[in-house]
């Protein structure tokens, strides 16, 4: 580690559960972030900011003027441009050391073995089908998901495929109705930030192999009631 990286990662290296060991643990690993947009802008942020070695970022979307109540990657002068596009040049401004893959594509089923390249998955979708096809893919490549979804004021964060433990389909079991699902549009411009930054955290810890995950376990947060709390199943 260069003294301009122990710098770097200094408030990171005086913690006990991290220190020098733990961040070089971030740098050798590898994530894919799939969704670059309410959830995705605070994930990438915080795990670019953490030094995670390489990241790769899937969206097949561009900036819209609606996104940036919320999406705090992207700015006006951003509008029109591929998100993956806007995303790299920001989060390689934040961070030169780590590398990025950009994928300006959906998840799709020809596509998901990218997923066995990376050692976790984080779910920034906002779509059931996409969200099956990564625990699909996981379960077959044994790799850990960290979910996290967001509606109005309200959100959750689950971490699934984690050594053995229960997948998506555990705890929402499939049904054809997925396919005609449609997400509701409204919610409050922090709740991605909340939601984000803990699946950020999420998948620090496992990357540093912290014994107390989510897995197994399902926070619900409630921004309008203030509210948090964990549900085992």
């Amino acid at each position: 580690m260069t003294m301009e990286e122990k710098e770097r990662y200094a408030r990171h290296l005086i913690l006990e559960e991290v220190g020098e060991s733990g961040q070089e643990k971030l740098s050798k690993a590898k994530v894919l972030v799939v969704g670059a947009g309410g959830l995705g802008a605070p994930i990438l942020l915080y795990l670019t900011a953490a030094g995670i070695g390489q990241i790769g970022i899937m969206d097949d979307d561009t900036v819209s003027e609606s996104n940036l109540q919320r999406q705090i990657l992207y700015d006006t002068p951003s509008i029109g441009e591929l998100k993956t596009k806007v995303a790299v040049a920001r989060l390689q401004a934040l961070n030169p050391h780590v590398r990025f893959c950009s994928y300006p594509f959906r998840l799709t089923t020809e596509r998901a073995d990218l997923i066995a390249e990376y050692d976790v998955v984080v779910d920034a979708t906002d779509n059931l089908p996409s969200r099956y096809l990564i625990d699909e893919t996981c379960i077959r490549y044994g790799k850990p998901f960290v979910y996290g979804s967001i509606c109005e004021f309200k959100g959750q964060v689950s971490v699934f495929n984690y050594q053995g433990g229960p997948s998506y389909r555990d705890l929402y079991e499939y049904h054809e109705s997925v396919a005609e699902f449609t997400q509701p549009q409204g919610v409050i411009g922090a709740l991605p930030g909340v939601v984000g930054s803990i699946q950020a955290s999420e998948t620090i810890k496992i990357l540093l192999g912290c014994k107390n995950i989510l897995s197994g376990k399902l926070l619900l947060i409630d921004l309008w009631q203030g509210s948090f709390q964990t549900l085992v199943f």
